[in-house]
């Protein structure tokens, strides 16, 4: 593998990319301290926020084609931050292939989720605060992609954090909402300990976080220290990316509005983690081991996803497990090395645009039907949400990977990468990517057909009739052009070269020969995919779907409660923790508070009997005088026996 180029000193455009943070983070905090006086017009600020970053960027971006490959990796320094003698640390952002590809997904797949919410959230009385978050969480994600250090990267990780319990619990006056962003923020909590000590590692080695620095510095050291490094960088990952162990937060953080939900699938919090590992690239070449757990998580991610996704009746949250195991294919890819890596990313920007789409989809959905979500309520949706039911219909058939689409180009890529190597790497990993691609099909296509057709299972008259019609073109706008992008940016980045762009950040792509002819792999996957799709139909279409979900089998029920994730950490972690708390909070009210207050009552208590021998009684001092003159004698003769 040859390594990425070296940092040259920016300018033109790429100078004042910084405002693509300053931008949207001004616009929030103007929305957060002018107040109600923003209600009517506070939304099209943040907008235009938003579409500034996007412009800034794009401008960027066209002085970065311009440029020979060997100039793509420019630094800033915006603020020297931590001035100590020798030693200091720079505000200052990076901007290469990797982060500009991120700031255009970003910026752009956002902005159009801004637009959407215009509609989503008309009648909401607090939409100026929800705008106002929404700058904030772009703005904290792209200061993350920005950061040419791992501590201005942890600045803007710890704002995506916050930005998104913010946004989950945005209504948190329903108490489920308020205990799901609470959830999300302190499982992230748990990846971040992960960062934070990786960082730890580094500057001890090192005596630097910086991108450079590292990278220099990891090529000397010892595998001991890398593999350390990796591993705590992989646990930040897990956490941010709602990987397993720490994937719990992902499904209950769909309480938040559904614009919120696209823009942590799509463009922002779940895509920090693959950046992380692909950013962090340098470190996992010299550690095999720490790589290999990065395709071990990413599989067992991925199938995981897969499995949950293919029982859950709330389309929100099969849409959740969906982005579960649709990043599990890419952090499977990042641990594969820089071939693997480029796919990674690669699939990221086509899932980014397929997964905001169908999400804007489902949002369309709640709007025509009050809210409800329970896909077996719907059914046959399509002729009254033409327009919802086209777009869905783009990100519905590049997720499975259907044959010219997106999806068929990102994610079978890395179906291929997963076959390359040497024992029983490819068989394992690219037979379970293989495998999961045609799960991928059938929940997938479970998902659409319940909602859009088949009989209609909601009621048309009564007190609990439902009318459903087609969202205003606030919302459907954006869909159109993210479904356009479902349908034809796989096939733009694979004929522009897209993977070979990103080799001035991640280093030269080597392409393995996979274990199997590429025609076969890509033969079987499609068998897969078409089995998934039958299936489906013959379940979902072909058959009435009921209105209770049937009682299903072990595996069933268990998808259903996310395969027990949840009473495994409240049997393993939550009520072991709550046990200790109750020990340590007994110990201080018996142990500490105890023994202070009788300290403090014994004081008093000896105070008043001093207080009440001073008396004023002159016969009584004499008799305390003959009392001492007694014991003193005894004591004297006591110590001459």
């Amino acid at each position: 593998m040859s390594s990425a180029v070296e940092a040259v000193p920016a300018s033109g455009a790429a100078s004042i990319v910084w405002l693509c943070v300053a931008i949207p983070l001004l616009s929030a905090g103007f929305l957060l301290v002018a107040g109600k006086a923003t209600n009517s017009w506070g939304h099209w600020l943040s907008i235009a926020a938003s579409t500034a970053s996007f412009v800034v960027a794009f401008a960027a971006f066209i002085q970065m084609v311009g440029l020979p490959s060997d100039q793509r990796v420019m630094d800033a320094v915006v603020y020297r931050w931590i001035p100590a003698g020798d030693f200091s640390i720079d505000l200052a952002v990076r901007l290469d292939p990797l982060s500009m590809t991120f700031l255009l997904l970003v910026t752009f797949v956002g902005t159009l989720i801004h637009i959407y919410s215009v509609g989503y959230m008309k009648h909401d009385p607090e939409r100026r605060r929800f705008f106002a978050y929404l700058n904030f969480f772009v703005a904290s994600m792209l200061l993350l992609v920005l950061g040419n250090s791992y501590l201005v990267l942890f600045v803007g990780w710890e704002g995506v954090g916050l930005a998104s319990y913010l946004l989950i619990s945005f209504w948190n006056h329903i108490p489920e909402n308020a205990t799901a962003g609470k959830k999300a923020f302190i499982m992230n909590r748990v990846g971040d300990m992960g960062m934070l000590i990786a960082m730890m590692i580094m500057f001890s080695a090192f005596g630097t976080v910086t991108f450079s620095g590292v990278n220099e510095g990891i090529a000397t050291a010892s595998s001991g220290t890398a593999t350390a490094i990796g591993i705590f960088l992989l646990l930040a990952a897990c956490g941010k990316s709602a990987q397993f162990p720490l994937q719990a937060w992902l499904g209950d953080a769909m309480a938040g509005p559904t614009p919120v939900s696209a823009l942590i699938h799509a463009a922002t919090m779940v895509t920090a983690g693959v950046y992380l590992m692909v950013r962090s690239g340098a470190i996992y070449a010299v550690s095999s081991s720490a790589q290999l757990l990065v395709a071990i998580i990413g599989a067992i991610t991925l199938v995981f996803g897969a499995i949950v996704g293919s029982a859950k009746d709330d389309m929100k949250k099969v849409l959740a497990a969906s982005t579960m195991s649709q990043i599990g294919y890419m952090m499977l890819a990042a641990g594969l090395g820089p071939v693997g890596a480029a796919f990674a990313i690669f699939h990221l920007v086509t899932h980014g645009f397929f997964k905001a789409n169908m999400f804007l989809g489902a949002g369309s959905v709640m709007h025509a039907m009050n809210d409800e979500v329970d896909m077996r309520g719907f059914g046959g949706l399509r002729k009254y949400m033409p327009i919802t039911w086209a777009t869905f219909l783009c990100g519905y058939l590049a997720i499975i990977g259907f044959p010219f689409l997106s999806g068929f180009y990102s994610k079978d890529k890395i179906i291929e990468a997963a076959f390359t190597g040497e024992g029983w790497q490819p068989w394992v990993f690219g037979g379970l990517a293989m495998l999961v691609a045609g799960l991928t099909a059938f929940y997938m296509s479970r998902l659409f057909f319940m909602i859009f057709h088949g009989k209609e299972r909601f009621a048309t008259t009564g007190p609990n009739a439902h009318h459903p019609h087609e969202a205003p073109a606030s919302m459907y706008v954006p869909q159109i052009v993210l479904a356009i992008g479902s349908l034809g940016l796989g096939f733009a980045l694979n004929q522009i070269g897209f993977v070979s762009w990103l080799e001035p950040a991640i280093g030269g792509v080597e392409h393995g020969e996979p274990v199997l002819p590429v025609p076969v792999i890509t033969g079987l996957t499609l068998v897969l995919i078409a089995a998934g799709v039958l299936l489906a139909w013959r379940m979902y279409v072909a058959q009435d779907v009921p209105l209770a979900a049937p009682v299903g089998s072990g595996l069933t029920r268990a998808a259903r409660r996310d395969l027990y994730q949840d009473d495994f950490n409240e049997a393993v972690f939550m009520k072991p923790g709550m046990g200790l708390a109750a020990s340590v909070a007994v110990v201080d009210h018996y142990g500490v508070d105890g023994a202070v207050e009788g300290v403090g009552k014994g004081s008093v208590g000896l105070g008043g009997l001093v207080g009440r021998l001073q008396n004023g009684y002159a016969r009584s001092y004499a008799g305390y005088m003959a009392l001492g003159v007694v014991v003193a004698l005894i004591v004297a003769l006591a110590s001459r026996i």
